[in-house]
Order: structure tokens, then sequence, then C-alpha cells
């Protein structure tokens, strides 16, 4: 199993705005192989941001990999971030997994 994890800094007061821009958004995850399940993660909120994590579970890295280089991905992701960029305290930081147990 491995898990792929983008963890997001979102300014106070525009959570429900991220909130309501994932459950939006098309991923086309289910189409692809190898993909088993994704969750949108709230964690705890602080002075200066609140942290979100977007979280996928994937057969393996390389079904992982083979969907960050497919079309699918690209169309996913081609408007990323353009109109939002006033909700983010700072670009979102992608961290992999490897299930060891």
């Amino acid at each position: 199993m491995f898990i792929a994890m983008n963890r997001f800094k979102i300014i106070p007061g525009k959570e429900q705005e991220f909130i309501e821009l994932w459950k939006k958004r098309d991923s086309y995850l289910g189409e692809v192989p190898g993909f088993k399940s994704f969750n949108l993660l709230q964690g705890g909120s602080f002075d200066d941001y609140t942290l979100f994590a977007s979280h996928t579970i994937w057969e393996s890295e390389k079904a992982f990999e083979d969907w960050t280089y497919s079309d699918v991905f690209k169309i996913a992701h081609a408007h990323a971030g353009e109109k939002t960029k006033d909700i983010y305290v700072e670009p979102p930081k992608l961290e992999l997994f490897n299930a060891v147990i």
C-alpha cells in the first residue's frame, strides 16, 4: 500500500471555501488503475492557518507514479490553484509513504 498526502495551510476564515473547492472538483481518480480511496482531512486551527490534508491510498507507489504522468492527472490539475491563491498561506506540501506494517 502507498499513501500520498498534500498538506495545505489555509488562511483562517477560508476553510469552507477550500472544502467547497474539493467538493466541486472532479479528480477522475475512480478511473485510475491502482487507486483505492481519497479523503480530505481537516486538522487543527492556529492563529495563522488551518491545516488540511488530501489523503489518497494506492495499491503501489508505481500506480501513484503512473497516475502523475497520465492525461487524467493533467486534466484534473489543469487549473489547480489558479483562482484560489488568496486562500493558501503557502503552496501545498507533498508527502509520500510506503506502508511497512
